[in-house]
Parts: structure tokens; sequence; C-alpha cells
């Protein structure tokens, strides 16, 4: 959430940074919030002025003997009147906040200005030994996708139709044993040469949980929902009030969580965290985009890295984690190439973002494998994470997260960049200590 404080201190570069991200920030209902909260502010401590004048001079009435009564009663009417001003002041927060939790995240300045994917910028590219532009280019022609590729291997979509329906995968046999050497591999890399500790966590989370990292309650539409209680009764045969709970998007939500309503020593700074866990969306947004294979799904693997920082660091550190995303890359040889997203095209909490696109040969282009994101104190507001420094008052910390990488699309990029003439698939060296030493994965038939 952005800090009201800098709304009422310079509304108008807020506005002009927000239309650079394609959101209309709504002045006339801000203005009129705030208004309305400086009168209700004011009315308070006049009120309270008036209640403390108004003790002094019951005392010098009673003193000299004097009747006290009339102002008496008028200080008595001040407890309720200051009351409702509270409850007027919590109200108009509480609108204000609501408000304030559907803008989005300020852009850095460092982001390049731009309305849309066009404007972003290539950083630099990495191609694995032997692999140059141009036989990028040769290998495109005639290459077959990760479906004609993965099926005869044991991927099979029918299955997952009949199981749960589109936008689902079902994999037996290789492909499966591919796919969990690829999540142990990168979860493996963080852990042992990155610092990062590795974690388990719920796959369904509450609503404060999301309201913490942004998915609510702007995009609620693109999350999978369950209801609990309602119909059940607890131990004392009282119905359990329903709760809504959310099966994670992402496992950057409840890593992030784990430091809500906290306050870490400095000294404890930066907690690198990461997590294998099954991603659930709904792509409400997507329309018929990616609908073969798969590149978009409503279920799909990602091992995530998350960061908590000191503010000072949280830019170094968003250096460090994409290098941390493009070591899997490179260690699986796969090209690979960094991109920073423009303000128009980074995602609602984050502040400065890099994607890292892998080649596809199929597709004959680059797709989205990794998404890196400093969040700056955004999130760290909304979750009240702070850290103890070791003088002042506690501060907010910075937030930032990662994959590191999403397993399923790099399960399609190793299948596409590593097929051969015969159907088989050519495992990178990273991998074949978790294949048991294979080298070449071909169909079970074979």
């Amino acid at each position: 959430m952005l800090d009201p404080a800098l709304l009422r201190k310079d509304l108008a570069t807020v506005v002009q940074k927000l239309k650079s991200r394609n959101f209309a920030f709504d002045e006339a209902r801000f203005n009129s919030l705030e208004s309305e909260r400086k009168s209700v502010q004011v009315e308070t401590e006049n009120l309270q002025a008036r209640r403390n004048a108004l003790a002094k001079q019951i005392g010098q009435l009673k003193s000299k003997g004097e009747d006290a009564s009339a102002v008496l009663a008028e200080s008595q009417a001040i407890p309720a009147q200051l009351k409702q001003l509270e409850e007027k002041l919590g109200t108009l927060q509480e609108e204000l906040n609501g408000m304030l939790l559907s803008v989005p995240n300020l852009p850095n300045d460092a982001v390049p200005v731009g309305p849309d994917e066009s404007a972003n910028i290539e950083v630099r590219r990495w191609l694995p030994e032997g692999v140059t532009e141009a036989s990028l280019q040769a290998g495109a022609v005639g290459a077959r996708d990760h479906v004609a590729l993965g099926e005869p291997l044991g991927l099979e979509f029918e299955t997952a139709v009949k199981l749960s329906g589109s936008r689902f995968a079902f994999m037996r046999g290789p492909i499966a044993r591919l796919h969990r050497a690829l999540a142990q591999f990168m979860l493996d890399l963080q852990t042992t040469e990155h610092g990062y500790t590795e974690c388990y966590t719920p796959y369904i989370v509450n609503t404060a949980t999301l309201y913490g990292t942004g998915q609510l309650p702007k995009f609620k539409d693109d999350m999978f929902w369950v209801t609990k209680g309602g119909e059940s009764l607890d131990e004392n045969g009282q119905p359990v009030p329903r709760e809504d709970l959310y099966l994670i998007s992402t496992s950057e939500i409840s890593l992030t969580n784990t430091v809500r309503d906290e306050i870490v020593a400095e000294t404890d700074l930066p907690i690198r965290l990461t997590a294998h866990t099954p991603c659930f969306r709904s792509e409400a947004g997507s329309g018929g985009r990616d609908t073969r294979g798969m590149i978009r799904q409503h279920q799909f693997d990602k091992v995530e890295m998350v960061q908590i920082v000191h503010p000072e660091h949280s830019h170094e550190a968003l250096e460090e984690m994409v290098r941390h995303a493009e070591t899997v890359l490179q260690r699986l040889e796969l090209p690979y190439r960094v991109v920073q997203l423009c303000t128009g095209d980074m995602g609602f909490s984050a502040a400065r973002t890099y994607d890292l696109e892998v080649w596809l040969p199929a597709q004959n282009t680059w797709r989205e494998i990794s998404s890196v994101s400093n969040c700056e104190a955004f999130q760290a507001r909304r979750l009240q994470a702070r850290y103890r420094p070791a003088q002042g008052k506690p501060a907010l910390v910075h937030t930032l997260n990662g994959s590191g990488l999403a397993v399923g699309r790099a399960l399609v990029a190793v299948l596409e960049n590593g097929q051969r003439e015969d159907g088989s698939i050519a495992i990178p060296a990273a991998l074949r200590p978790y294949l048991g030493g294979l080298e070449v994965l071909r169909a079970q038939a074979d």
C-alpha cells in the first residue's frame, strides 16, 4: 500500500507516476476523504481543548464556591461527542484504506516509462557454448513443440481433462521423473549455493494473508478459493463461521507473510526463503492465450525465492536474485535473455521488475520463465512488517520475490531445446544426478 503521508505531501507526483502505470488515481475522491478527515480531526482537537478548558473552569468555580453546574453539564456531554467523532474518523480511515488497497505500487525512478511490453528493455542475453543467434533461428525451423515431444514421454492432457478439465496436465513415467528432477535441482541450487532456507508452506491461506501481499482485493477473480464452515459445528455445538480460504497462486504469498505483524532484529536481515509448491491460477484474464500445452495452466509448480531486506540494500538484493535465477538457466544450458519491465508492464506490487525469458524453438520466440521484483515497502506497509534498528524506532522492511524457476516452463524449455531427431531428449548435465545418471530421456516403449 502507498504511504498516505506521501499522497498528502506530493499528490501530483504520485498521480503522474501512477499514470505511467496506466492507472488513473481518483484525486477527487481522495481529496474529499482527506478534507473530511482533516475537518473531523480539527473538530476533535478543538473539542479536546474545550474539555480541558472546562475542567480548569470547573475547578476555579468550585474553589470560589460558585455554581459550576452549567459548565459541568457541558463538560459531561463532550465524551459522547468525542466518541461520535472517533467513530466517524474510523469510518473515513477505513474508506481511505480501502481505496488505497486497490492502488498499485509506484515505479522506482530507475524503471523505463512506457505503456506496455513494447517499451521493455532487453538488458542482456546468454547463449550456451556453441550456440549462436543463427543456430537458434535454424533450430526453430521444423522444431516440434513440447506437446508433441512430451506425449510419448508420458504427458497426458486427455487424462487431465477427464480428471479436472482444460488447462491441467497429467504426467506419467519419464516426463514425471524429469519434472521432479527439475524441482529438486532448483531447490538444491538455491539452498546450497545461494543461501536460501528451504520452507514447506500451506497451499491454502486466509484472506489476511492475501491482503498482505496484494492479491486481494484487486485480483480475487484470478484466485481459486474454497469456503470453510457454515454448516459444521464446533466442539460446543455452535455453527462454525463461514470463511473464504484461497489456494496460493505463488509461494511468495505464504513466504512473505511469515513476517506479517512482526518486528525482526536488524541483525537478522536479510531473510532468504525458498519453497517448491504447486501454484493455482484461474487465468481469468488470459482469454484464449496459450491453450495448447503447459505454458499457461490452472495448476503448475514453481520454486520461489523471497528476500526480506533492509531498505538500503533492496536494489542490490534485486540484482542478486536475478543472478540466482539466471544460474538455474545457465546450469540447464538454456538460452535466455533478461528484460527490464517498463512502468506499464509491471505487476501490481512491484516497484521494479526484471523478467527472464527462455528461448522456445517451437514458438521461435522468448517466453517468460521468471519474474523478479522489488516491492520496496509496498507489501511491508500492508503486512506491518518491520525491523528494529540499533537506534531509533522500528521501520518498514523491503520485500522481494522471484521465480527460481517456474518448473513447468523449465520442463517445456528442456524438452524443446534438448529435442533430437528421434524424439528423445538430451538431458542437461546438471539434471543427470537427479535422474540416476541418465543422459537421454526416451519414451517408455523404448
